[in-house]
């Protein structure tokens, strides 16, 4: 079938009321077309499918079994259509089914279980798949709906929302830094237990800087511990084994209750060069499913400005 011969709802819908009304006029006069649109919809019809539909003569319009046999089609097809239109409609209106997250690990862990249940709240129709995983994955191929990523924005294929940026600390317990005391510069760095993380790429770097216009410094260092589990490196720290460089979302709380206590904080300080977004990332489409749209607006909220592991 050639796109000229192409079946569209509206004469399909045109047909139904021919079927049912046996009469051009009176199905022009429901739809609001002249009579003569309904006849050529319906020899439109009847070309595209190579079947006559209806008998016609000057007192009925009578189907044959092709149009009868088509009736029974069309009635599905236009409850189908309805059906989706409406289920459609209702997704507008509220989140519904299932939405796809995929985050990093930890983030993940601190930072958006801890709110799925006021999600499900505020949307109970909505069902949540959460993956978690550090590597980058690509959201078409993978399926996926919303990532959550922390690192520089690229690529211009994806829309994000940036809910803020992502700033390092450097950290140590109180009892550390009663026995191997204080830093006053970076350089010290090396005199000290320094607690790395390893993750895919290799060992982190540390870096810092006094401002923002200065360029960053690399300060190497001799871990006395590498870890690939975040978690296990501050555990350690605030047990009073290092120095830890870390995330304010991750280290924020250990900071906040003293557990651990901010080195440097004269110093910008991080593992790159590169400005560290944290964003919800979604493909390129120009108009975003409402869930997707739920979800990032609902944890926009959360986040809040500036982010709430900021205050």
């Amino acid at each position: 079938m050639t796109q000229s011969d192409s079946i569209d709802i509206r004469s399909l819908h045109f047909f139904m009321s021919v079927y049912e009304m046996q009469n051009f006029s009176q199905v022009a006069r429901r739809e609001g077309v002249s009579a003569s649109m309904i006849s050529r919809t319906i020899h439109q019809l009847e070309d595209s499918l190579g079947q006559q539909l209806f008998y016609r003569n000057t007192r009925a319009i009578t189907p044959t079994d092709a149009g009868r046999l088509f009736f029974e089609h069309a009635l599905k097809i236009t409850e189908q259509f309805e059906q989706a239109q409406k289920q459609l409609q209702d997704r507008k209106q509220e989140p519904s089914g299932l939405v796809r997250i995929n985050a990093p690990v930890f983030f993940g862990q601190y930072h958006i279980a801890p709110w799925l249940a006021g999600l499900s709240a505020r949307y109970p129709k909505l069902a949540i798949e959460l993956n978690q995983t550090d590597e980058f994955i690509d959201p078409l191929r993978e399926n996926t709906d919303i990532i959550f990523r922390i690192g520089p924005l690229r690529d211009s294929s994806y829309h994000a929302r940036i809910f803020g940026q992502q700033i390092y600390h450097l950290g140590a317990a109180p009892e550390y830094l009663k026995t191997h005391g204080k830093l006053t510069a970076p350089e010290q760095l090396v005199d000290h237990q320094c607690l790395v993380y390893k993750g895919f790429e290799g060992a982190n770097r540390w870096l810092a800087r006094q401002s923002a216009n200065q360029t960053w410094t690399h300060y190497p260092i001799e871990p006395k511990l590498v870890s690939n589990n975040a978690q296990s490196l501050l555990t350690t720290a605030i047990s009073g084994m290092g120095i830890v460089l870390f995330p304010d979302w991750l280290m924020g709380q250990a900071l906040k209750q003293g557990q651990l206590i901010e080195l440097l904080p004269d110093y910008e300080l991080s593992i790159t060069t590169h400005a560290q977004h944290i964003a919800a990332i979604y493909p390129n489409v120009r108009h975003p499913p409402l869930n997707v749209r739920a979800v990032i607006d609902y944890f926009s909220e959360i986040y809040g400005s500036p982010l709430y592991w900021q205050k």
